[in-house]
């Protein structure tokens, strides 16, 4: 998917910064230029349903090469650092994509074609975020590289074969309506992807809350995560 991201500031580390929900709630400019990549869609996000009463917090979209936002994701729970406030194991968080249906279309420029967007293509975006925020925090910085590229190319394999045995079909409810997701779960969290109304695609993605009592439904207001 050939698109770029826009967010709030990230940590050293690459991951989600810490302070991304903080300045949100505090109305500072960075917040509110996270909330308008947001608001460009033109298409519906999805989050978690009203079951979860927990913070929820905005990460960041991707823009393609027009301009036209293709994806982005939304948060629940506890922000992932890397920084080491909290162990791995006790941070509980879970983050949904949202991924605009597209066809095979031409480039902007006219100079190639870019492909259809997928169940896959939200269970890439998953699996990688998922990767994002979990890398070994003791390995060395020279070897953390060539263990994300190598760990994203496994993502990549699986999210390319949804229907191999490194997945589980689990239903989850999709507003309101029990709907198939692909599923996967890893020492790192759990990773799953699946079909929508709205022209839309869901990935999902978390650690130290279970996938199996969460629900989707339609981000109401976007406003609400800032």
């Amino acid at each position: 998917m050939e698109t770029t991201s826009r967010a709030e500031p990230q940590d050293a580390t690459g991951g989600p910064g810490a302070s991304g929900g903080q300045a949100a709630s505090q109305g500072v400019p960075g917040a509110r230029r996270a909330v308008e990549g947001y608001l460009m869609a033109g298409f519906p996000w999805y989050g978690l349903d009203e079951a979860f009463t927990g913070p929820r917090w905005l990460m960041q979209v991707g823009v393609a090469a027009d301009g036209a936002v293709e994806h982005g994701s939304t948060g629940h729970g506890d922000e992932p650092s890397l920084r080491g406030e909290l162990g791995e194991e006790e941070q509980r968080f879970a983050v949904v994509v949202t991924v605009a249906s597209r066809p095979v279309r031409r480039s902007p420029d006219g100079t190639g074609v870019l492909e259809a967007t997928s169940v896959s293509s939200a269970a890439w975006l998953a699996g990688s975020g998922l990767l994002s925020c979990t890398w070994p925090a003791q390995m060395e910085r020279a070897l953390r590289q060539d263990w994300l590229e190598q760990q994203t190319a496994i993502a990549w394999e699986l999210a390319d074969d949804l229907h191999g045995d490194g997945w589980t079909v689990l239903s989850l409810p999709v507003d309101g309506v029990p709907t198939d997701f692909h599923y996967r779960e890893s020492e790192y969290g759990w990773v799953l992807a699946g079909a929508a109304q709205h022209d839309v695609h869901i990935g999902a993605y978390g650690r130290g809350m279970s996938a199996y009592g969460l629900g989707f439904a339609v981000v109401k207001d976007i406003e609400s995560y800032a």
